[in-house]
């Protein structure tokens, strides 16, 4: 049977947006499933829930397997079916982690991670072609959003599910989601994946020449860095903020995870909010002034204490999801902007892969201050230096063509 259909009829790019914010949504269940439920797996397991910033780190370790390979991927699979293996792969992960023995918690992350590597490249590669010019970076953010939804979703949902069915249950029912979005791909494969070329051969070729571009082009490079710098306070928040709250704040495990759900909100509201204001004002800019508010908002988290008043608690985590979640959809329509033509996946490969070895090291660093001090200050504080890092990073890029950039379509 040809995998080449030629009349294959093209989704809109509104039906793409929404498969990639669903694959977003669901995906995250990698990255906050265990995370989100530490406090009960801590409670059968006795792992300590301040350790789930190893589950993140192991996650992102498992991601550096595969993302500088999915330029390759896309090419020999197609996009879509390359998401729908990813996401069968974080399902297989999660399962794998209701075993319960540290090591299955060490293998799930690590397989969850091989899983996620390859989506954003993959959600970028679909978009660059169709994203109209004048709104480039509000398309990114919009199909950002489905990282901050999908985090609020689990934030609502995986605590009752672990409270009524066990930690065990949650996780199964993220495994879930994962393969029911999987499977609701598959109408859109025919089209999307019309180009793939099945005798694409599989070798570290495309790989060497995507993590190249961090080496060859100075202004990629910056791009990668900045994100790593955000990221850091992204996903330390993320991953830490309701064992900071049920730990050092004493809330119970519906508020904490409600406040998280808040924070998404906030970090998808945010994402639209900054895309518009990109396209009006230009990337570095709004990637600049995201970089101090996070700064602002990683402070105040660092002097919250159990007697502030619920509401400034909320209002802190609100602030820090809108604008340390909020800057993603910019910086990767930036990245599409600046990569040379045909290179758009292999350069956010690339991001992805630096972003993933900064994660390696900054959630087992913040575990390690919140150990070592006994409370979650030191750790937030690093959180607003690496975002002033990331602004320092912005401060001598300008907004001036890309050599070789190829106009998207309208």
């Amino acid at each position: 049977m040809s995998s080449h259909p030629p009349h294959a009829s093209k989704p809109s790019i509104t039906l793409v947006l929404l498969a990639l914010l669903g694959t977003h949504l669901a995906a995250m269940g990698a990255f906050l499933g265990v995370p989100v439920l530490a406090p009960l797996i801590a409670a059968e397991t006795g792992i300590p829930p301040e350790l789930a910033g190893i589950n993140v780190a192991l996650v992102y370790g498992g991601s550096l397997l595969s993302t500088p390979s999915t330029g390759m991927l896309i090419s020999r699979l197609g996009p879509v079916r390359l998401c729908q293996a990813a996401l069968f792969t974080i399902a297989f992960g999660l399962m794998i982690a209701t075993l319960g023995h540290p090591v299955a918690l060490f293998l799930s992350a690590l397989i969850c991670g091989v899983g996620h590597g390859p989506l954003t490249p993959a959600g970028s590669h679909l978009l660059h072609e169709r994203a109209p010019q004048k709104s480039r970076a509000l398309v990114f953010s919009v199909k950002q959003t489905g990282v901050p939804v999908g985090a609020m979703v689990i934030g609502l949902i995986a605590p009752p599910l672990g409270l009524a069915f066990g930690w065990r249950g949650g996780i199964a029912g993220l495994a879930l989601l994962a393969v029911f979005t999987a499977v609701a791909l598959q109408p859109l494969r025919a089209s999307l994946d019309a180009d793939r070329d099945p005798s694409q051969k599989f070798g570290l070729q495309g790989a060497r020449s995507s993590l190249g571009l961090f080496r060859s082009n100075p202004k990629l490079r910056a791009i990668a860095l900045v994100g790593s710098a955000y990221g850091v306070s992204q996903f330390c928040f993320s991953s830490f903020f309701v064992v900071f709250q049920t730990e050092a704040l004493k809330y119970d495990l519906l508020l904490a995870g409600l406040n998280l759900a808040l924070a998404q909100a906030a970090g998808a509201a945010g994402r639209v909010l900054w895309g518009l204001v990109a396209d009006m004002t230009g990337p570095i800019v709004v990637l600049s002034g995201l970089g101090l508010a996070t700064a602002a908002a990683a402070v105040a988290l660092a002097l919250a204490t159990p007697d502030w008043p619920p509401v400034l608690v909320a209002a802190a985590g609100v602030a820090m999801g809108a604008t340390a979640i909020g800057w993603n959809g910019v910086l990767l329509s930036e990245t599409a902007r600046l990569a040379p033509v045909g290179q758009v996946a292999a350069a956010t490969g690339m991001l992805s892969f630096v972003f993933a070895l900064a994660m390696l090291v900054a959630p087992p660093t913040f575990s390690g201050l919140v150990q070592v001090t006994g409370a979650y200050v030191a750790g937030f504080v690093a959180c607003g230096i690496c975002a002033l890092f990331g602004v320092a990073l912005l401060a001598p890029l300008r907004r001036a063509p890309a050599a070789g950039v190829r106009a998207p379509h309208h």
